[in-house]
C-alpha cells in the first residue's frame, strides 16, 4: 500500500493516492495514460481528459515503439525517451526492459553524449537536483523535500569530464539521469529510491559561458579550496539526510575523481563508476577474453593506453586479479605497461600524476629495447619489445590503435585481445571492423560504445560492448539489498568475476565475450548476489548472516507494471 508522498515501495499490490484529474496525469510516476480503467477514471475524475479507449501496457509499448521508429536521428530518439520518462515512468521502464538492446544506446551511450551537449535545448521538466555553487548555503534545504524521503542511492556529477566530450557544465546532468534510469531498468531498483544530482560549480567551456540559452551557472569553474569545501558541504548534507545512502560519483575529471574517491570511500557507502565500475566491467570481460585465448591470465602482457582515472582504475584491478593468480606484486606490475599522452610511462617524467607514478617503467629496462628515438617509447615500440598480448584503450584518441600496432600484436599471439573503450563512438581508438581485418578475424574485441556486427567471410562477429551497464546496476542492487556500509575492492572484484562467469566464451571458442545485454536483469541479479555475499563475508553487511540473499533480491526488485489504484481522501 502506498500514498503519493511515499510513491512506490517494494512489491506493492495497489497504489493509493488523493491526486485527481490533471494532477494525476501530470505525475510521471503515477500516470498510466490510457491504461486507467473505467472505474479508476470515474474515481479520479479522468473522464474526458483521456480518450475513451481503455488500453494495456502492451499496447502502449507497441504504440511508443512505432512512434520512436519515426524519429529521424539518435538525438531525436533520445529526446523522445526523455519526454516519455517525464510523462509516464512505468511505460518508460517497461519499454526499456522489453527492448534493451535497441534502447540502451538511445537512453545512454552513445546518444546521451549529444544529449548532454544539447541539454539546454531539451530541458523541459524538473528531474533530480541541480545544486549550484551560489546556492551552497541551501543544500540541506534542497535535500529536505518530502519527495526524497525514500531515496537510497544517488548518482552525482560536476559535469567536467562527460564521456570523452569534456566539460559540459550543467548539461552533464544527462549522465546522472541516464545512470539512474539504468539502475531501475536494468537492476530493478525502485525509481523513488534513485536521485540524480548535478553539482554546478561553473564551467570552463567557452561556448557554454557565452550561450544565452545555457541553463547552468555561467561562471568559470570553482577550483581549489572553494571547490573542496563545496564538495564537503554536499557530502555532509547527504550523510545527515540519508545516513545509509549509496553515493555514486560520475564523470568527475581525472585527479578530482581519484582524490574524492580516496577521501570519502571510508566515510560513507560510495564508489566511482568511471574508476571502479569501468575497472570491474573491463576486468570481467578481460577474464572472459583471456579464457578464450587458452592462455593463463598471468602469462599475458597488458598495454593500458590511457592512464586517467579509468585507466588507473583498470590497472589497479588487473593488478589484483594477477596477484590472485599467484603472482607477487612486482611480478604482476611487470606485466602491465601504462601510457600517458607522451608515450609509455617511465621514471623521471615530470608530468606524471601521483596516481600514474606506480606504473612507471625503469629507464634501465627500456634502454635495451629496439627503438627509433630517444623519447618515451611509443605504443608500437612497446608492443614490439614487450610482446603485448592485451591492449586496452581509455585515451579518447581516435584511431590510436593503428594497423601497424595491431599487426605487430597479431604476430605475438594467435588471438590478440583488443579493447578500444573510449566513448562516444567518435572517440574510439579503433573500429572493430579494422581490428578484425588486420588480424584476419582472430582478434577478440571489446568496445565502450556499440558497433554493428562485422561480416568475416562465412561468419558474423558481434563485438562485445564493455559497458559499465553490465556492472553498476547489479553492484548497486547487491549493496542496497545487503545494506552494505562501504563499497570494498573485494565487492568490486566479486562483480567482475561474476560477469566473467556469465560469459559464453570458452577456450578456443568464437562465442561472445559477454552475455546479451537483453538478459540484463538476470545478469544484475547474479552480480548482486555475489556482491551481497562478499559484503557479508567481509563484515560490511547489515543483513544477518543467515539471510536468504536470493529471496531478498526478489522481494526488493521493482517491476514496471501498472497496479490498481484506490482513491484516498486528502486528510488520510
Amino acid at each position: 500500500m502506498t500514498t503519493d508522498s511515499a510513491l512506490l515501495t517494494h512489491k506493492p499490490t495497489v497504489v493509493r493516492t488523493h491526486l485527481c484529474g490533471q494532477d494525476l496525469l501530470l505525475h510521471p510516476r503515477l500516470n498510466k495514460g490510457t491504461a486507467f480503467t473505467f472505474e479508476e477514471r470515474t474515481a479520479f475524475r479522468l473522464h474526458g481528459l483521456l480518450p475513451p479507449h481503455v488500453g494495456t501496457l502492451e499496447e502502449q509499448r507497441e504504440r511508443r515503439m512505432k512512434a520512436l521508429a519515426q524519429q529521424p536521428t539518435p538525438f531525436a530518439k533520445y529526446t523522445f525517451m526523455r519526454d516519455l520518462e517525464d510523462s509516464n515512468e512505468v511505460l518508460f521502464y517497461s519499454l526499456i526492459t522489453h527492448n534493451v538492446e535497441e534502447l540502451l544506446p538511445i537512453v545512454y551511450t552513445p546518444a546521451v553524449g549529444e544529449g548532454c551537449q544539447r541539454f539546454s535545448e531539451i530541458w523541459r521538466k524538473p528531474r533530480g537536483l541541480f545544486i549550484s555553487y551560489p546556492n551552497r548555503a541551501m543544500i540541506e534545504r534542497m535535500l529536505s523535500k518530502p519527495q526524497f524521503d525514500h531515496v537510497r542511492c544517488i548518482v552525482v556529477s560536476d559535469g567536467e569530464r562527460i564521456l570523452g566530450l569534456g566539460d559540459q557544465g550543467a548539461g552533464g546532468m544527462g549522465i546522472p539521469i541516464g545512470k539512474m534510469a539504468l539502475y531501475t531498468a536494468l537492476g530493478g531498483i525502485p525509481p523513488d529510491h534513485c536521485l540524480p544530482i548535478l553539482l554546478d560549480v561553473g564551467t570552463d567551456n567557452q561556448e557554454l559561458l557565452h550561450n544565452p540559452i545555457y541553463i547552468g551557472w555561467q561562471h568559470p569553474r570553482i577550483r581549489g579550496q572553494e571547490y573542496d569545501d563545496f564538495i564537503e558541504a554536499f557530502v555532509t548534507a547527504v550523510q545527515n539526510r540519508w545516513p545509509h545512502i549509496l553515493l555514486q560519483w560520475e564523470d568527475f575529471a581525472g585527479e578530482n575523481a581519484l582524490r574524492l574517491l580516496d577521501k570519502y570511500r571510508d566515510r560513507l557507502c560510495t564508489f566511482n563508476d568511471d574508476i571502479q565500475g569501468t575497472a570491474a566491467v573491463t576486468t570481467g570481460t578481460l577474464l572472459a577474453a583471456v579464457r578464450a585465448t587458452c592462455m593463463p591470465l598471468q602469462d599475458h602482457r597488458f598495454a593500458m593506453y590511457g592512464s586517467g582515472s579509468a585507466g588507473v582504475g583498470i590497472s589497479n584491478m588487473l593488478l589484483t586479479a594477477l596477484r590472485q593468480e599467484g603472482l607477487s606484486e612486482a611480478e604482476a606490475r611487470s606485466r602491465i605497461y601504462a601510457f600517458n599522452r607522451h608515450g609509455l610511462i617511465v621514471e623521471g617524467d615530470p608530468s606524471l600524476r601521483a596516481s600514474q607514478a606506480p606504473w612507471a617503467r625503469s629507464r634501465d629496462e627500456i634502454a635495451l629495447w629496439k627503438r627509433s628515438g630517444d623519447g618515451q617509447p611509443s605504443l608500437l615500440e612497446t608492443v614490439q619489445n614487450a610482446r603485448i598480448t592485451v591492449l586496452v584503450g581509455t585515451s579518447t584518441q581516435t584511431g590510436a590503435f593503428t594497423e601497424d600496432v595491431v599487426r605487430a600484436m597479431a604476430q605475438t599471439i594467435e588471438r590478440p585481445v583488443i579493447f578500444p573503450l573510449s566513448n562516444p563512438t567518435s572517440k574510439a581508438e579503433a573500429a572493430p571492423a579494422d581490428l578484425l581485418r588486420w588480424t584476419d578475424g582472430r582478434a577478440l574485441v571489446g568496445t565502450g560504445s556499440p558497433f554493428p556486427p562485422v561480416e568475416m567471410g562465412w561468419r558474423t562477429v558481434r563485438t562485445a560492448q564493455v559497458n559499465n551497464s553490465y556492472i553498476f546496476p547489479g553492484l548497486a542492487l547487491g549493496i542496497l539489498v545487503s545494506q552494505a556500509r562501504r563499497v570494498s575492492d573485494g565487492m568490486m572484484m566479486a562483480a567482475a568475476r561474476q560477469l566473467a562467469a556469465l560469459s559464453p566464451a570458452q577456450c578456443g571458442s568464437d562465442s561472445p565475450l559477454l552475455p546479451p545485454i537483453s538478459e540484463s536483469r538476470r545478469i544484475s541479479a547474479a552480480i548482486a548476489h555475489s556482491v551481497a555475499e562478499t559484503a557479508q563475508a567481509e563484515g560490511l553487511a547489515e543483513i544477518p548472516p543467515g539471510a536468504n540473499i536470493e529471496e531478498l533480491i526478489h522481494e526488493y526488485v521493482w517491476d514496471p507494471v501498472y497496479l490498481p489504484y484506490e482513491k484516498v481522501d486528502d486528510f488520510e
